[in-house]
């Protein structure tokens, strides 16, 4: 046969065929596509944009050759976003992905996803596309208006008042401007329940409409001429607050509080039926360093309880005397056993620091009562009145179990240190109406805890003169190896001698010992201080050990205090000196601490 046959193609002609008719589908598709989108360089520089891109910049796409890409879709506004650019043109990083708000050519703004991310393998710089999610983002909206407005007066509610009042707080929204300060007028409908089972939830529900109109009308008013107007809010039922940002003072406070009675007082006209309510309301102003949504929360509460106790229809400016004065014993003895079912007594835990070598032996654990309504109460403001009406038993046995399983915990946590022991507060009445040996017994089993690593403590008066059934409950604790500390000692009988005869191990210094240990004019002690405070002292401590007692000092504050103890041969040292009451945890931290002062949280 004359000619020759061509046979197949090169392998490398096929694969530049292949390139070459990808790379056109490529560019074709690139050049089509609805999102916009560009070609960057390594060095930040658009090489060639497809129409969208244009379009979405009002700007031809070859007029963008040679751009920075990053000025064009905002890249740089904000230091982690251009930080995160910079390493996926350098391909350190994979992808970019942000979102950015943009003016439309039009005048309208956008909001766009901006996603960067590397060519193709073979192709040099970087692909980056921007796709219009505002139809996204407006539905987010929408939804999370719902999620965080009331649908029956259309306020913010309780959602989204404490998600502002939380900013409000925060350090950087009133540090750099602003007056500092925050104001609250917390009220609720005097007469509305009446009228909601009276008349129906539907009449009600327009009545709080009703109500929520006057009360923006009032913080509207309340906001001319200043920066900002008040938040208006439904925190739930016929419960009303309106927030004061930067507030001026009480007089701004009172000005609003009395718009608003006013303003509620007004007959209402609703569907043919003539309405009359009044309000009450609890006004709170203060600084906004120091204080927390809680905290202000729950002075507001107080407040509105004042205004309503008072006679309703009125507004009250919160006072913080008379708030410590209206948690009266009746208040706080009718809560008593309640709060201890509903767990709301917690331990903190101050350290006894060697006065020796400094280090942590143990704790005394100190019971908090953390009230819905007054917040943290030390032990002086409930221990009495649960020693009247018998509640001191189950707190007392609830304490103790408590804190002993704590100090298993850090013995198992922190193996390698010496176990602290936890000292523990008795009533001389859990002495008397529980068998307290028992109890000790049981929660030492209960917790693995080592007697030796518990020690109780009894007031002055409690174990002086004590016979009978105290005398032999002490005695049975000490035979099962728990320590017996004397507290506050030297405030009361003082019966030195008596102390061989008791069952004792450990005497506490009352503090105004210590106190008294403070130097004349410089605290750091360059002026000699009254010799006869320490002779006293160093007696006692003499004594004590003698007996074969050993000698805790509270209410260390100085270190010129706790030099002087330790001249003297103090054993231990308690105060804040060394820490106050701190957590469990950070206890756990100060574990071989072995410094004077081991830190104030």
């Amino acid at each position: 046969m004359s000619g020759t046959s061509e046979g197949p193609a090169p392998a490398a002609d096929l694969d530049r065929g292949a390139v070459t008719e990808s790379d056109s589908i490529y560019r074709s598709v690139f050049r089509t596509a609805s999102v916009a989108m560009a070609v960057v360089d390594r060095e930040g520089l658009v090489v060639t944009a497809n129409d969208g891109f244009g379009a979405l910049l009002g700007s031809p796409p070859d007029a963008l050759t040679g751009k920075v890409a990053a000025d064009l879709v905002d890249l740089a506004s904000d230091t982690r976003t251009w930080h995160a650019y910079r390493e996926v043109l350098r391909g350190r990083e994979a992808r970019l992905r942000c979102t950015r708000r943009m003016k439309h050519p039009d005048g309208q703004s956008v909001w766009v996803q901006v996603v960067v991310a590397p060519l193709p393998a073979g192709e040099d710089g970087v692909l980056l596309s921007v796709t219009d999610i505002s139809a996204q983002r407006e539905l987010q909206g929408r939804l999370r208006h719902l999620q965080m407005h009331d649908p029956v007066t259309r306020l913010p509610n309780r959602t989204l008042f404490f998600e502002r009042l939380t900013a409000a707080l925060e350090a950087g929204s009133y540090e750099e401007s602003g007056t500092g300060r925050i104001g609250l007028c917390y009220l609720d409908l005097d007469g509305f329940k009446a009228i909601n089972d009276t008349l129906g939830h539907r009449v009600g529900d327009r009545l709080l409409a009703a109500v929520a109109e006057r009360l923006t009308r009032c913080a509207d008013e309340a906001g001319y001429a200043r920066a900002s107007a008040p938040l208006v809010a439904r925190l739930g039922g016929d419960e009303f607050a309106l927030l004061v940002e930067d507030s001026t003072g009480t007089e701004q406070l009172a000005d609003l509080a009395e718009s608003v009675l006013k303003a509620v007082q007004a007959p209402f006209d609703l569907a043919g039926q003539r309405l009359s309510v009044s309000a009450s309301i609890g006004v709170v102003e203060r600084h906004a360093a120091g204080t927390t949504p809680t905290a202000l929360m729950q002075a507001a509460d107080t407040t509105l309880y004042w205004a309503k106790a008072d006679g309703k229809a009125r507004w009250t400016l919160f006072d913080p005397e008379r708030n410590a004065h209206r948690m009266t014993r009746q208040a706080l003895a009718s809560h008593l056993r309640p709060a201890i079912e509903r767990g709301e007594f917690v331990l903190e835990y101050q350290p006894l620091v060697g006065m020796e070598d400094g280090r942590v032996n143990g704790v005394e654990a100190l019971v908090r009562w953390n009230h819905p309504q007054f917040g943290v109460l030390t032990p002086n403001r409930f221990i009495g009145l649960a020693e009247e009406d018998g509640s001191i038993v189950p707190l007392g046995l609830w304490v103790l179990r408590t804190a002993c399983r704590q100090a298993r915990r850090w013995q198992l946590d922190h193996p390698d240190e010496p176990p602290l022991f936890v000292s523990v507060n008795v009533a001389v009445r859990q002495v008397w109406d529980s068998d307290l040996v028992a109890d000790v017994a049981q929660t030492l089993a209960e917790t693995g805890l080592a007697p030796g690593l518990l020690q109780l403590e009894l007031t002055e008066s409690a174990v002086m003169g004590s016979a009978g059934r105290p005398l032999q409950a002490l005695q049975a604790l000490s035979d099962m190896g728990v320590r017996i500390a004397i507290d506050d000692f030297g405030t009361g009988y003082s019966n030195l001698a008596y102390l061989s005869r008791l069952p004792v191990s450990v005497l506490k210094l009352d503090g105004s010992f210590v106190r008294g240990f403070q130097y004349e004019g410089d605290k750091e002690g360059t002026v000699a201080p009254n010799p006869a405070d320490e002779v006293v002292v160093e007696a006692m401590i003499q004594l004590a050990h003698r007996l074969g007692l050993t000698v805790t000092a509270e209410c260390v504050e100085t270190s010129a205090q706790a030099t002087r103890l330790r001249r003297i041969g103090c054993d231990t040292g308690q105060g804040w000196l060394y820490s106050r009451p701190v957590s469990p945890e950070r206890i756990g931290e100060l574990m071989g601490t072995q410094t004077e002062a081991v830190g104030n949280p």
